[in-house]
């Protein structure tokens, strides 16, 4: 590899296989800021750049997945002062903002109407350098393993930012729905937190790991009824909905306490059918959350630090990333995929 170039895995069109190519190393424009990475996650989200299904459109091919970019700073364009060279940032799901929406100006930058999304409408870091906005780039703690933190930067963050923005409260009863990447770092989250938590999962062979990561109850819903035992405990505050099936958002309606959320940051493909009838029994509802911005990385990674929270994960070179996605899409990771360059 010459200074001009590096290696990046690409999608080469719509619903290809990745590929491993030589590209030239990106410039950063005046108000961007170039990371070497050292370590990207792999994510559900990136089937957006697989299979095209583009947030807020925009979506060019060839196009370099990963939005969870852990490195360092290699260079800075010409108006960026806040970041300097040799610096340890990361990069999330989102890519920046315009500052100018109403979304903008009044401070909710993660619903900017022109927000790009890192590794789909622009490139990612499944590569040895990617670029991105200033506003996107958080500080990263030298105490973190590059490896460790990258899956911070979204499944982290997205699981931290919706259990914080919940009304739940310390002591509440809150079920995490699915023990895999993003729900084994919610239970983490949910009992640092001082909830009193429940990992819900189909089968046992997650149990011991749920329990490690701090579980109170297991509840296997392929022998229990979910929204039964939920609510023999107490009924639930929080259900974080982090599995992407609609069947297994339904079940846990039942189990929700009087004002309780069901709050879903897995995406299932199809709709949620949901018996307004037992929402309007309990005030509930259910919900959505999504991800966070540059501030809330750093506001994750700090909490993840003081509780020691860390996510499990498994590591796979830029040229298996091919494996890595169809290990992490057949949920046959333990808990998380990371690429390093």
């Amino acid at each position: 590899m010459t200074d001009e170039s590096m290696r990046a895995v690409v999608v080469p069109e719509e619903g290809a296989a990745f590929e491993t190519r030589e590209l030239p190393v990106p410039e950063p424009d005046s108000d961007e800021v170039r990371v070497a990475v050292e370590a990207c996650g792999v994510c559900g989200g990136d089937d957006a750049a697989r299979e095209g299904h583009a947030y807020g459109g925009g979506l060019e091919y060839p196009r370099v997945p990963g939005h969870e970019v852990v490195g360092r700073v290699d260079a800075v364009g010409d108006d960026v002062t806040e970041w300097e060279e040799g610096e340890r940032v990361g990069v999330g799901w989102h890519g920046g903002h315009c500052f100018t929406c109403e979304a903008c100006r009044r401070g909710d930058f993660h619903s900017c109407e022109h927000a790009d999304v890192m590794g789909v409408q622009r490139d990612g870091g499944w590569a040895e350098y990617t670029v991105a906005p200033h506003e996107a780039v958080a500080a990263v703690p030298e105490s973190f393993d590059a490896v460790e933190a990258a899956p911070l930067l979204c499944a982290g963050l997205t699981t931290f930012n919706a259990l914080r923005h919940s009304d739940a409260r310390p002591g509440d009863l809150v079920a995490v729905q699915g023990v895999g990447g993003l729900g084994h770092l919610g239970i983490q989250y949910a009992h640092e937190a001082g909830f009193e938590t429940v990992a819900l999962s189909r089968g046992t062979d997650k149990k011991e790991h749920a329990l490690d990561f701090g579980a109170d109850h297991y509840v296997d819903v392929e022998r229990e009824d979910p929204a039964e035992r939920l609510h023999a405990l107490g009924g639930a505050s929080v259900v974080l909905a982090t599995a992407p099936s609609a069947p297994a958002i339904e079940s846990v309606v039942g189990g929700l306490a009087a004002d309780g959320r069901v709050v879903a940051v897995g995406v299932p493909e199809e709709p949620v059918d949901v018996h307004v009838g037992a929402l309007v029994g309990t005030r509930g509802a259910v919900e959505g959350w999504a991800s966070g911005t540059a501030l809330d990385a750093e506001e994750t990674l700090a909490f993840s630090e003081r509780r020691a929270i860390t996510p499990a994960v498994e590591t796979f070179a830029l040229d298996d990333a091919e494996a890595a996605y169809q290990r992490m899409m057949d949920s046959d990771v333990r808990f998380r995929a990371v690429l390093t360059p």
